[in-house]
């Protein structure tokens, strides 16, 4: 197993350089000029001159790109050219509400479609096993933003047992930050748990053919033995991968559900960026989400060796 870390590790060093430069690269391919956007109404051309020599945006792009990854290696991100502030800092305070959204999400994610394909393969070709795609075709068609509305109308509006938007911190109020929180976090494991039910009900119907799974109901074990002990183990590795990369995913892409639901987040904070044109930002963002999901991968690799043995060998 250590030599198989050090492998995924030597595959993620140059794989977060190409990325470092992608990501440089494709955000000078923005329009408009970030001193003109920082030198206000007036734009002075002496402070135009001064915000591109302090910004190095009068310099050549591989020199630029060169001060940009000096700076993260030494886990500096720069500063936000709009509200003065250090990239790093901006990260660190959006970060743990995307983390808690996401987390929430890949809970509900989990706990709705594993359960579900569970079910699903055991009564194949049943009226459960109908409902069960019926609710996963719902899930994939279902667009965030418009049951993000829905919900919002149904339970904030009518009912009134949800605030409708904003963000508390679970420090501050606990019970304030899961209420808030509950509605985007269903929104995005809605979808997301769809895609794992079709994955789990396929996995399990291809072990529960196994010769393992047969030997097992022949020496008498229970049912409910053979399929969450036997069957499921076996089955789950592909669900591992699907939800390590399902929470990258989440962290970079909850950006219309954190819009709809005003949640102050890595969405917002990237989109906030875009507009103002606010390069370190974008990069900063986009790079930190791009290391957690090479990650999450690598997590999921690992957490093979656990559920299969085979995999140890």
């Amino acid at each position: 197993m250590g030599k198989f870390l050090l492998r995924r590790l030597a595959q993620i060093v140059p794989t977060l350089f190409f990325v470092s430069v992608l990501i440089f690269g494709l955000q000078q391919l923005l329009p408009g000029d970030p001193a003109i956007a920082m030198a206000g109404e007036e734009r002075d051309p002496e402070v135009i001159r001064f915000l591109r020599s302090k910004f190095h945006l009068d310099e050549p792009l591989p020199v630029r790109y060169g001060y940009w990854a000096a700076g993260v290696l030494r886990g500096d991100l720069g500063e936000s050219v709009r509200i003065q502030k250090p990239v790093a800092g901006l990260i660190a305070e959006k970060l743990p509400v995307t983390l808690q959204l996401a987390a929430m999400a890949i809970a509900i994610a989990l706990l709705i479609g594993v359960t579900a394909g569970i079910v699903a393969a055991v009564k194949k070709d049943t009226w459960v096993d109908y409902a069960a795609n019926l609710l996963a075709l719902w899930g994939l068609s279902t667009p965030n933003f418009w049951l993000g509305i829905l919900l919002i109308l149904a339970f904030a509006v009518h009912l009134g047992w949800l605030p409708a938007s904003g963000y508390v911190s679970p420090f501050e109020d606990l019970k304030g930050n899961l209420e808030a929180m509950i509605m985007p976090a269903f929104v995005l494991g809605n979808a997301f748990a769809a895609v794992l039910m079709r994955h789990t009900r396929s996995a399990m119907l291809q072990v529960l053919t196994s010769d393992y799974v047969r030997t097992a109901r022949a020496k008498g074990l229970e049912e409910r033995v053979v399929v969450l002990k036997h069957a499921l183990r076996n089955a789950l590795i592909p669900v591992i991968t699907l939800g390590a990369l399902g929470l990258g995913e989440l962290l970079g892409g909850a950006v219309l559900t954190e819009q709809v639901f005003s949640i102050p987040g890595f969405g917002k904070l990237i989109v906030d960026a875009v507009f103002n044109r606010d390069y370190l930002v974008v990069q900063g963002v986009v790079l930190v989400t791009a290391t957690a999901y090479l990650a999450l991968n690598l997590l999921a690799d690992v957490a093979y060796f656990f559920v299969n043995p085979r995999m140890r060998v």
